[in-house]
């Protein structure tokens, strides 16, 4: 049986290399090259746009449950995450590059996978389909979606932090250091004095942004550019992606302020501003980031910049099970679908490839349940109030509340061990 699958990002990469290791025909759509988005810069699969940071690894963070869940469904991106990874402290960062080319070579050794480079104009709802297009969904197949599901508007913005070159750093201002000293030190540190920190942020709310030509204009909390936020109140910065705390310098001191860099490729030429994104002028972010101590000479490899995302409004159009409730050939998968985050796309991906299976073979579709990560991002944007609809990443604030008496301060190692449980579970069920 054939199945068409619509992006080759995240989401479509793990649909495909589900489905296709179970025997189906895959029709595999990717525009690119022959159609660019506005972010992405290569024709790989599976390209990260933004940050080359997959979060956090440990067991005790909801990302990292979510990691786990997915290798006990093979994913694909994991296997090439663990293959590329760089150290970055307790996450699990990657050499985009290498993570990317890993993935494109894997799926195009797959017989049963034909890859379509063109852009699908038409969604035809009697023949099986996983739409995973992307938060950068073209204008055809968004105008599709509409037309299918009587949807208005459906988009907000984000934005992306900018890369820098590493040999334009100043290494005598800035310094080597993981938070709170978790795993190998990854990070190199740009400390603030008051002072210092007083300049850089009255320069940064002056700072001329970028116009974005639309009406209104909607953005995603957690992609939010550092300029909007800085607008919220002067320590606004020092307790989100500024704050100093388990950073402490050399000589023992804490900073007033901290710009983190993380390595942006396995041959560290490159890093990311963490926590930067940004939508300024290009000439103001040279300006502005050249305040920040340690990077007073710094040459950008990529400015950030912000751009428009699409998503369904998921509470209306989905069932749990990532199933449309008005066709039920169509599947959404990805960041199109609600979820928010990388390895929340990717694990979409597979959970609507289990379900595309079990729909086509005729068996009951399965949820994985609130008790898991997976399960709970489905739940969330499924069960959430369609009235005011955002994208949901991964945390324990959507996992079920535990259902046993347990000491506070055992709860997320409690939550993962249900969450690993349960999750081995549902593979049984889904195998039998």
């Amino acid at each position: 049986m054939k199945i068409k699958i619509i992006g080759a990002g995240l989401a479509g990469i793990e649909a495909a290399w589900y489905l296709a290791k179970r025997g189906y025909e895959i029709e595999l759509y990717e525009m690119r090259p022959n159609k660019m988005t506005e972010a992405h810069k290569t024709n790989k699969f599976a390209e990260l746009v933004c940050s080359n940071s997959l979060k956090s690894e440990a067991m005790d963070n909801a990302s990292g449950i979510l990691k786990y869940e997915m290798e006990v469904f093979d994913s694909l991106v994991m296997k090439s995450a663990k293959i590329h990874k760089i150290e970055a402290g307790g996450a699990l960062a990657v050499d985009r590059e290498g993570f990317s080319e890993y993935i494109t070579n894997e799926i195009k050794k797959l017989n049963n996978i034909t890859i379509i480079n063109d852009e699908v104009k038409e969604i035809d709802p009697n023949i099986p389909t996983i739409i995973a297009t992307g938060p950068l969904s073209s204008d055809n197949i968004t105008n599709e979606i509409k037309k299918l599901f009587n949807e208005d508007n459906f988009y907000f913005f984000d934005a992306q932090a900018p890369i820098i070159y590493a040999d334009s750093v100043n290494y005598d201002k800035v310094y080597l250091k993981s938070r709170y000293d978790k795993g190998i030190p990854s990070y190199y540190n740009c400390p603030f004095t008051k002072e210092e920190f007083d300049i850089f942020y009255n320069e940064l709310i002056k700072a001329t942004a970028l116009e974005i030509k639309e009406f209104e204009i909607k953005v995603f909390e957690a992609c939010m550019p550092i300029e909007v936020m800085a607008k919220r109140g002067i320590d606004t910065l020092r307790y989100g992606p500024m704050k100093p705390v388990g950073l402490r310098k050399p000589d023992g001191t804490t900073p007033y302020a901290v710009v983190q860099l993380r390595h942006d490729d396995s041959e560290n030429k490159l890093f990311n501003l963490v926590g930067f994104q940004t939508h300024l002028e290009f000439k103001e972010q040279k300006r502005v980031f050249s305040l920040i101590p340690g990077l007073e000479n710094v040459r950008f490899a990529k400015y950030g910049r912000m751009h428009k995302n699409t998503y369904i409004n998921a509470p209306k159009i989905l069932n749990e099970t990532y199933q449309t409730k008005k066709y039920p050939n169509l599947f959404f998968a990805g960041q199109v679908s609600g979820v928010e985050g990388y390895l929340e796309s990717a694990s979409s991906g597979i959970y609507a490839a289990i379900n595309m299976d079990r729909y086509l073979r005729g068996k009951e579709l399965i949820t994985l349940g609130n008790k898991t990560v997976m399960g709970a991002l489905s739940y969330y944007i499924t069960h959430a109030s369609p009235d005011n609809f955002q994208p949901m990443n991964a945390n324990f604030g959507i996992i079920a509340e535990l259902d046993f008496k347990h000491k506070k301060n055992e709860r997320k190692m409690l939550y993962s061990n249900v969450a690993c449980k349960t999750i081995l579970e549902k593979k049984e069920l889904i195998n039998d």
